[in-house]
């Protein structure tokens, strides 16, 4: 998918703003500017539905999303989960008017998603982002600057802070043709920022970026929600929502399966302590109460359900064992994910 189309259409963006927030990274400073909102949501889907038609005939419809209502506030940083096919990328498709809605509306920055001065305020990168071959990263990068609205005068050393904060400051004159898929996706993200947009939609950008490659985008994400900015990026990779944002919604087979912070979704699995102790002899009085345990010399590490914990203990009293620390386990994004999209988990729900 080229962004060709998306880009475009952007209109000349704010010019000419004195001031500027430093977001500082390991490799360079890129300059932000201060955003004052000035509306509580970002992004509000009313009802969004996509069908396809699909069979010999296109007379069959194939729903890709289902009626989807769904709100992200201003400056905060959205994950949107969900497996392969879920309709991640379609959802992001209709935000940004590259295909169209069979039903419902959405308004980003508190305007219809459709009107022309939305696209010069937000930045996109797609999942599997297509660019020029026989373009530089300088080059490519002064071309979408340029059709985004991006000051002459300081165009050269934002490119030149951009490449150096995506880690790609040595490879001036190198051809895209020659980049690796991670550094593809690097290119992706500067050019998805370098106009400084309020909202940046983000489809997969982990995706084939080595451990180092990931914090630092990492990083970069953080230091652009330290900026103001809205963050709206899709994943599969449930580590790098846990780390980064502040909600999450889960999606499945075009389905919206619940919302909410991550701390919260993360103690609402909660069920299980971990009991260390000293003095091994007091497992066999704990028979039918500790499902898992590991020994170690005289000390024992044990795992036990929240509601065993005050019989666990007092059974320990009673066998002079010496308490260690009693640490509650917190259920994990995976797990609240795995319950909204599984079979099981849609029965409990």
């Amino acid at each position: 998918m080229s962004l060709f189309f998306l880009a475009s259409k952007l209109s000349l963006a704010n010019q000419g703003s004195d001031r500027s927030r430093i977001a500082k990274g390991k490799n360079a400073a890129v300059r932000f500017t201060p955003i004052t909102h000035s509306c509580m949501h970002a992004i509000e889907i009313q009802g969004f539905s996509k069908n396809y038609a699909v069979g010999f005939w296109k007379k069959q419809l194939q729903p890709a999303l289902r009626s989807l209502n769904l709100t992200v506030e201003a400056g905060e940083t959205f994950g949107f989960l969900g497996p392969n096919g879920a309709g991640k990328t379609t959802t992001l498709k209709l935000l940004l008017g590259i295909t169209f809605p069979t039903a419902g509306s959405a308004k980003i920055l508190g305007k219809d998603f459709r009107d022309p001065e939305v696209k010069s305020r937000i930045g996109f990168l797609p999942e599997q982002p297509y660019f020029y071959d026989y373009l530089s990263a300088p080059e490519l990068l002064d071309y979408y600057a340029q059709l985004s609205g991006v000051p002459a005068a300081g165009r050269a050393q934002r490119i030149q802070e951009l490449l150096q904060r995506v880690g790609l400051g040595d490879v001036r004159n190198k051809h895209l043709r020659k980049f690796s898929k991670g550094m593809l996706q690097r290119v992706g993200i500067a050019q998805a920022i370098v106009h400084d947009p309020e909202v940046i939609f983000l489809d997969e950008p982990m995706s084939g970026l080595d451990p180092l490659g990931r914090h630092e985008v990492r990083e970069l994400i953080q230091g652009l929600k330290d900026a103001g900015r809205t963050i709206f990026f899709s994943t599969h990779i449930l580590s790098d929502a846990e780390a980064l944002c502040d909600r999450v919604a889960v999606i499945h087979k075009g389905e919206l399966r619940g919302v909410g912070v991550v701390n919260d979704l993360r103690s609402s699995s909660a069920d299980k302590v971990e009991v260390i102790w000293q003095g091994a002899k007091a497992l066999p009085a704990l028979a039918g109460h500790v499902p898992e345990s590991h020994v170690t010399g005289d000390t024992v590490r044990a795992t036990i359900s929240a509601e065993d914990l005050d019989l666990v203990l007092e059974k320990l009293r009673q066998e002079r064992a010496r308490l260690t620390s009693v640490t509650p386990l917190r259920g994990t994004l995976e797990e609240y994910f795995l319950a909204k999209t599984s079979g099981t988990g849609e029965e409990r729900a």
